[in-house]
């Protein structure tokens, strides 16, 4: 457990961070984390106000199998099927975790103390089921404060609509490019467009985008490698911060739209850029790049607790490192191009992984917990 000297210590830079519009979630989530108070005590002393999770995330923490042996049990006794069991532990998990942080959610009027859960990802593609999918997530959550996850698939962008258009706060999830990012936003409002004329009370709809940041560098910085000139080498590391600032410059200019503009005085929420996939992948660089050189206001930043700890003990928080940038990260991202590394490609490549490696973490899971049902004497359907 942190000692209060440690909280006071190690909450300083989290709080700069926290006072320069940064909303800080943690991406991750577990029942061993919830049942010990580890949460509730990053809450009270680490500036968390929000949880993100994903299917690697609940692979690892019920693929454990630690803290979830009772219910195991008696899912196993009642003969559930491994997907009937999966979506009951992991749903029991975000649940709590949004007990946790109501107080945070009614503090904020419900921009922050939000915790996410994705919809299935064997659904990316899948536009109708993603819907009745988002639907049950947020009937069986049952919590204000819950934001349902769905991929930016071009699947995903009418499934965005038709869940903000019914009431339902989303976390739109795997956003790599630029263009479709714009998507996501044109998306969202058009969603409110549809909640608004059906007499949903706006100001109860959340959203935010989640734009990824470090596995773009490290595509990038592969194939810059390969390249090998000096030109080359000195662009890795640039390439996803580049990205990341203008995305927040397409923010800006769709949230001071005319559209925008029409919905604003209904009480209708910004939909905020959430930078996800913070963790640094190359031991080369800095651990809190991606906190440091992404602070902005009215943006989200989820991070590892490896990243959360990291920041704490040695981030450098100097203000604004975004809307100065613009210049530099159009010139960085034409660089790229002019060594023959095409964006539209990189991203594009990312976002299928991305997606695959989610059906993957999520096919792993349901095979462990079928292990783990048929162990107790029920086979796992």
């Amino acid at each position: 457990m942190i000692t209060v000297t440690e909280a006071t210590a190690t909450a300083v830079t989290l709080k700069r961070l926290s006072d320069e519009g940064v909303s800080i979630w943690l991406d991750d989530l577990s029942r061993k984390r919830i049942a010990s108070g580890n949460l509730a005590e990053l809450v009270a002393t680490r500036h968390v106000v929000g949880v993100t999770t994903n299917p690697s995330i609940f692979q690892a923490a019920i693929g454990s199998g630690e803290g979830y042996e009772e219910q195991l049990g008696d899912l196993a006794e009642r003969g559930v099927t491994v997907d009937e069991a999966v979506r009951m532990m992991t749903t029991a998990d975000v649940r709590a975790a949004a007990d946790i942080l109501r107080p945070v959610h009614d503090a904020t009027a419900g921009r922050d103390g939000r915790v996410s859960i994705e919809v299935d990802p064997r659904l990316a593609h899948n536009t109708g089921a993603t819907v009745a999918e988002a639907k049950q997530l947020s009937w069986l959550v049952d919590r204000p404060n819950v934001m349902i996850k769905i991929p930016a698939t071009k699947a995903g962008l009418p499934a965005i609509t038709e869940v903000i258009g019914l009431g339902i706060s989303v976390n739109v999830t795997l956003i790599f490019s630029l263009e479709r990012y714009r998507e996501v936003m044109d998306a969202y409002l058009a969603g409110l467009e549809k909640a608004k004329a059906a007499g949903i009370d706006l100001a109860t709809i959340h959203s935010v985008a989640s734009f990824f940041v470090s596995r773009v560098d490290s595509e990038i910085d592969k194939r810059l490698t390969k390249v090998g000139t000096d030109e080359a080498l000195a662009l890795k590391g640039r390439a996803a911060l580049a990205n990341a600032r203008l995305a927040y410059e397409a923010y800006e200019e769709v949230f001071a739209s005319a559209r925008w503009t029409a919905l604003a005085p209904a009480d209708a929420n910004k939909q905020r850029p959430l930078w996800a996939s913070t963790g640094v992948k190359d031991p080369s660089y800095k651990d809190t790049l991606y906190v440091d050189e992404l602070v902005a206001p009215g943006t989200v930043n989820t991070m590892p607790e490896a990243t959360l700890n990291a920041t704490a003990d040695h981030g450098d928080i100097h203000g604004d490192a975004v809307t100065g940038g613009y210049a530099q990260a159009r010139a960085d991202l034409a660089a790229v191009e002019g060594l023959g590394i095409s964006y539209d490609e990189v991203v594009d490549q990312l976002e299928d992984e991305g997606v695959s490696k989610f059906e993957a973490a999520w096919g792993d899971l349901l095979d462990a917990v079928a292990t783990s049902l048929s162990s107790k004497g029920v086979e796992g359907e």
